[in-house]
């Protein structure tokens, strides 16, 4: 299997996982969310998504966790953003 080495196709990967990871734990998202627990509460979904992310993505290539990292906020925190929360 060819890994991925440019940011495109990381980017894609990245949100990819988020989406499936947000599909389905909405519920434990928004409670999360609610109770500033996201990165607790998620943690093993997390590093599930983590492990598939960094077994298609090149070691080489430069930055490769920021899409990553970035689709965490992007596209797992902003889509539950009108959760009721203190901290937003």
């Amino acid at each position: 299997m060819n890994r991925i080495n440019n940011e495109k196709d990381a980017v894609r990967l990245a949100r990819t996982i988020m989406s499936d990871i947000a599909l389905y734990n909405q519920e434990k998202i928004r409670h999360s969310i609610k109770n500033d627990s996201l990165f607790v509460d998620m943690a093993d979904q997390l590093e599930e998504g983590r492990k598939l992310y960094d077994a298609r993505v090149d070691p080489a290539m430069p930055g490769r966790w920021i899409p990553y990292n970035r689709a965490i906020v992007d596209v797992l925190v902003k889509r539950f953003g009108d959760t009721d929360s203190d901290i937003w």
